[in-house]
């Protein structure tokens, strides 16, 4: 095998063993997605398009020519005047060049292969990342709901303690008011019994005032 052929078949090999990597349960799609965008990578990222370009155009020369290479010597017709050892070697050449097609075939997929899967994995790295920050966000959401009710509920009791003492103290006033009624009216019917006495107290004291002014007249005229 050439030195070409040999480059190529070790890339191939390199891809399998991506291949593996990506696809195997070693790391999960967020830890992918931080290798992915290390420094290093990073710094390969921005070349990256025009790498791959240059993959794809050397690996499909390469191909190219495997093709023209299965073609040439699949075209040669055996002659019975032909020797064996020649023909030993045309069968050879046939055989590296198909050889060749699937190295280089191979290759070329397996390239599209893992820019593919890569792309699938940072997508899902980042729609995880995603739905975790949702997961969060409606929990927060959720406790948030929770501790209002839970503060409205304990309103809703506060609320409904202040209207009972204020019924409370509606019917200790009602009470109170009530007593003051009837201390008014004790008060007033003393204060009536009081103006009768008075009253009845003024008349007498007049009558006397009346028989003490009568037996006055009498004993002046009494002594004329």
């Amino acid at each position: 095998m050439s030195l070409q052929w040999t480059i190529i078949a070790t890339f191939l090999y390199t891809e399998i063993a991506v291949v593996l990597l990506l696809t195997l349960p070693i790391a999960s799609p967020s830890r992918w997605q931080k290798f992915f965008k290390s420094k290093f990578l990073a710094y390969i990222s921005g070349q990256a398009s025009i790498y791959f370009l240059i993959l794809i155009g050397v690996l499909v020369l390469c191909l190219l020519d495997a093709i023209r290479e299965m073609q040439k010597y699949s075209n040669i017709e055996p002659s019975d005047h032909q020797h064996l050892d020649a023909e030993m070697q045309g069968n050879m050449r046939l055989f590296r060049a198909q050889r060749n097609f699937y190295i280089s075939g191979f290759a070329l997929f397996l390239l599209v292969v893992i820019r593919r899967l890569v792309q699938m994995i940072s997508q899902l790295a980042t729609l995880l990342a995603q739905s975790e920050a949702n997961f969060r966000q409606a929990q927060s959401a959720t406790t948030t709901a929770r501790t209002l009710l839970e503060k409205q509920g304990t309103g809703e009791e506060q609320s409904k303690k202040e209207i009972e003492d204020l019924r409370t103290q509606i019917l200790n006033l009602e009470k109170e008011l009530s007593k003051e009624k009837k201390d008014k009216e004790a008060v007033k019917s003393q204060a009536e019994g009081l103006n009768k006495e008075y009253d009845r107290l003024a008349e007498e004291h007049s009558k006397l005032q009346k028989k003490l002014t009568v037996s006055g007249e009498g004993d002046s005229k009494k002594d004329e």
